[in-house]
């Protein structure tokens, strides 16, 4: 039988940072944003969420310099949100990757009509948004799946977002060796087409057979 427990944000967001590689590491000192009841079995990657989180309000620029509403493009369909930066050496292009991996595989799949297939977005959110300029994004998703949606913007506005869906992003700083570090966390959040509430969450440890596996039901609104 599944268990069902009450937790805070605070501590899903514990959980998905504990294994912040070079993107950044330390703690938080986050205060829980909601309470959240979650429901796992076991060997599932995603967490599904109840109640689930509001989609973001942010407003922000695509990689063609256009703006970009992210409530009113992705209304009424199956959206997946990570918070990253294009020079993170390893979490954020690994992430992408798998999610790209795994949508290409759910392209091939005939569970699922084309429409369907056509409705899922990805959506990158930089978390540096100085040197993540709508071109430079471009350029680097372009590599990983150019179908992906890249947004930057104000840090400020950028950051509120985050912190609605429990994920903790910090401003980008210079370390001793010169190197700029933006400290994230690292959620992918799933968003249904249903409602468009943030219902299942997934971590860094969520691998392309996860996604491969869930994308389908993820894409009809239904629980992984």
């Amino acid at each position: 039988m599944r268990k069902k427990k009450t937790l805070a944000a605070a501590a899903l967001l514990a959980s998905a940072t504990l294994a912040l590689s070079a993107c950044g590491s330390g703690g938080n000192g986050d205060k829980p944003v909601v309470s959240v009841s979650a429901e796992n079995g076991a060997g599932k990657a995603g967490t599904v969420l109840d109640p689930p989180f509001t989609k973001p309000d942010l407003v922000l620029t695509d990689t063609h310099g256009k703006k970009y509403d992210l409530r009113a493009e992705t209304k009424g369909r199956p959206t997946l949100i990570y918070f990253g930066y294009t020079h993170c050496p390893d979490v954020c292009p690994l992430t992408m990757n798998n999610l790209a991996v795994a949508k290409k595989e759910v392209d091939k799949s005939t569970q699922l009509t084309q429409a369907q297939k056509d409705s899922l977005r990805i959506v990158f959110v930089t978390t540096d948004p100085e040197r993540d300029t709508p071109s430079s994004l471009g350029t680097w998703l372009k590599q990983i799946d150019p179908d992906v949606i890249g947004l930057t913007g104000d840090f400020t506005k950028i950051q509120a977002g985050a912190r609605s869906l429990g994920i903790s992003i910090e401003a980008p700083r210079k370390e001793k060796d010169g190197k700029i570090v933006s400290t994230h966390g690292s959620q992918v959040i799933a968003f249904s087409p249903k409602n468009d509430g943030g219902y299942v969450l997934y971590t860094q440890s969520a691998t392309v057979d996860d996604y491969t596996k869930d994308l389908p039901k993820i894409i009809k609104g239904e629980n992984p």
